[in-house]
């Protein structure tokens, strides 16, 4: 898929504050457009506390972007770093219950912060 196709399936916007990062998602998470996401995410782990990503806007998810928040998630654990998820559509709360993953990400909120739906 040429980077242009893939960048108007998924874009994302980043705001800092301190040692907090949110994540603005925007389209769709899906195969050929995950590697966006990741780049944009791992880039900030070695520096942010806390990585919340935000999915408001996000209006599909596949396998592939399942396999992508997990594994963002498993890299910011071992890097120091807590992703946190807010603001999932019924669509996404969906698609993580169903699999088994709300309940095994819900840890994500350890720190005080809680899964916002």
């Amino acid at each position: 898929m040429p980077d242009s196709a893939a960048a108007s399936l998924l874009t994302l916007e980043v705001e800092r504050a301190g040692d907090v990062a949110t994540v603005k998602c925007h389209g769709k998470l899906v195969l050929g457009v995950c590697d966006v996401l990741v780049s944009k995410v791992k880039a900030l782990i070695p520096d942010t506390k806390r990585i919340v990503l935000d999915l408001t806007d996000l209006k599909q998810m596949d396998s592939m972007g399942l396999g992508t928040i997990v594994r963002l998630y498993a890299s910011a654990k071992s890097g120091g770093s807590c992703l946190v998820l807010v603001n999932l559509g019924p669509r996404i709360r969906q698609l993580l219950g169903i699999t088994n993953l709300l309940s095994v990400l819900t840890d994500m909120c350890e720190q005080g912060v809680t899964i916002r739906f």
